[in-house]
């Protein structure tokens, strides 16, 4: 289906919306997820953003005359999309730093680095995110690769996938710890040389001992962050987001701006870890205002795949003596999920490799049975590799598969490697899930992929990159595009406890929904990346517009 951008519906579709006023959208093609009523044409909303009217636009037009009504011009409006993994200010603070996203090469990630550090003052750490040493078609960098150009300022990089940073000299020399000899941190690894030195790269929880060194951004710089982060999100459609890791801080932040009205998109907050915020939600309970919710807790059992950091029941394909590291012990985790569990938190725990999947299956089900109270809904994050045994136990145990359909496309260039052909019957598995009857919540994981959540969705009925591999790779596990819009708006909202309130559009649920310029129904399944959001409205407010 050819794209038709009409310049004159979108100046017509001045939708002028606030919160605390009511509105109506009409001549739409409304997509609304409901199957009691799923197309139709018209919407209406009240003044508190609840939606009070779906059907026909003549039908609304004589039951509510004095609202005031938009001519869509024949535009697709769906739900507003959820985003069930980001990290949000993680993704306004990679904002302000240098991006390494697009190096192609060690040359370009230096070039990038140089450019933005003559925006910085003297003296200040050069940090940045986004480099991907697979794409450079060599090994890990190292700190002399950086040295040259910094001889003295500080560089911190975190890579893409954010389980592995790079630093120069500099940086290492304020490490908090001297990261010489042999030793390990548990759940994460110092690369040294034959001397014993370090190297330059830390993985997984080895990058402390460089960020616990740096100086912390200030509020001004934090508050910046989240409005970079939260106008990207609204701009590409999302309405809600699942934030994986929020600190006591970004909490109190949230909150601020929640109580002000001035929260663009709903956030809902997972505690990071053991931490300040955990604590606060132990003792204080959940907490629900408007756009905010906190009633979750994210912890991590693995690394990433891609920095050979993701635990495997067996050894990497291509680093034999390696199978992964285990943040926690057995015994550890299981104290950690207990005492989650206890405070009546949900827990979503990263676990990619197999190995990692197992244990906190294993954990989670041995909790489950000493609170039987907790209100459910456990999930792991990411579940990219999971052994095929594995898979109905979560189903069995109503454990909620957390996935990132883009990791797949951006994974297949070096998952074989990793894992040889036997392991992929159980990689990035999601038709295979939802044949089982798992709840399957879908995401970016944003900034380690992009925002625009039409990308996830394009990866997840294609399976492919840049239009390859022809027929998409692994084509067996590709979903629909109705299942796929499903993880990004219904199943998201369930795996947030919001079903009630948003995931879908129906009477009584919150005007949470978006404009787009063509119906993904209706377009090529290639042309999904291409959908573009015009308008974005989070209970019955706009909070972004094309062309503003």
């Amino acid at each position: 289906m050819p794209r038709i951008f009409l310049l004159a519906s979108l100046l017509l579709l001045s939708l002028t919306a606030t919160a605390g006023k009511p509105g109506a959208v009409v001549n739409a093609r409304i997509h609304t997820m409901n199957p009691d009523a799923p197309l139709v044409q018209a919407i209406a909303w009240d003044e508190i953003g609840k939606v009070v009217f779906l059907g026909a636009s003549e039908e609304l037009e004589s039951s509510h005359p004095d609202l005031e009504t938009v001519d869509a011009g024949g535009h697709t409006l769906l739900p507003g999309l959820i985003d069930a993994h980001g990290h949000v200010m993680g993704l306004g603070l990679a904002r302000l730093r240098a991006d390494l996203t697009t190096a192609d090469s060690l040359d370009e990630a230096i070039e990038a680095l140089k450019a933005h550090a003559d925006t910085l003052p003297e003296g200040a750490w050069l940090t940045g995110r986004g480099w991907d040493q697979t794409r450079w078609e060599g090994p890990f960098p190292s700190a002399a690769d950086l040295d040259e150009a910094f001889p003295e300022r500080p560089v911190w990089l975190v890579r893409v996938d954010g389980h592995a940073g790079w630093a120069n000299s500099a940086a290492l020399e304020r490490a908090t710890r001297d990261l010489a000899g042999e030793w390990q941190p548990q759940g994460g690894a110092i690369h040294r040389n034959d001397d014993g030195r370090p190297t330059g790269i830390l993985i997984d929880t080895a990058m402390r001992f460089i960020e616990d060194a740096m100086p912390a951004p200030g509020d001004e710089v934090r508050e910046r962050a989240l409005e970079l982060a939260m106008s990207e999100m609204a701009r590409y459609g999302l309405t809600g987001v699942h934030d994986m890791g929020a600190s006591l801080a970004d909490f109190r932040l949230y909150r601020r701006l929640d109580q002000a009205g001035d929260l663009p998109v709903r956030v809902t907050a997972f505690a990071d870890g053991d931490e300040a915020m955990l604590e606060w939600l132990c003792e204080s309970g959940r907490h629900s205002g408007d756009r905010l919710k906190a009633r979750s807790v994210k912890f991590y059992a693995d690394g990433a795949l891609g920095s050979r950091g993701a635990a495997l029941l067996e050894d990497y394909s291509d680093d034999p003596g390696n199978s992964g590291l285990l943040f926690e012990s057995d015994e550890d985790l299981q104290a950690l999920v207990d005492r989650a569990m206890g405070c009546g938190l949900q827990v979503g725990i990263h676990a990619i490799g197999d190995a990692a999947n197992r244990q906190v299956i294993d954990a989670i089900v041995a909790s489950k049975g000493d609170h039987p109270d907790n209100p459910g809904r456990h999930r792991i994050e990411h579940v990219q590799i999971i052994h095929p045994d594995d898979i109905p136990r979560l189903a069995e145990h109503d454990i909620i598969a957390s996935m990132q359909p883009i990791h797949a496309t951006s994974d297949m260039r070096w998952a074989r490697d990793r894992l040889g052909e036997g392991r992929l019957e159980g990689a990035y598995a999601w038709a295979t899930m939802l044949e089982h009857g798992i709840h399957l919540a879908l995401g970016s994981d944003f900034p380690v992929e992009p925002v625009n959540p039409w990308l996830g969705i394009h990866a997840a009925v294609t399976r492919q990159r840049d239009g390859l591999p022809p027929g998409g790779w692994r084509p067996q596990e590709a979903l629909t595009f109705e299942q796929a819009l499903r993880g990004f708006t219904i199943d998201a909202a369930y795996a947030g406890f919001a079903e009630d309130q948003v995931g879908s559009l129906e009477v009584g649920k919150q005007a949470d929904f978006i404009i787009v310029d063509a119906d993904p129904y209706d377009v090529e399944a290639a042309d999904l990346a291409d959908i573009e959001v015009l308008r974005t409205v989070v209970g019955g407010e706009t909070v972004f517009e094309h062309g503003e």
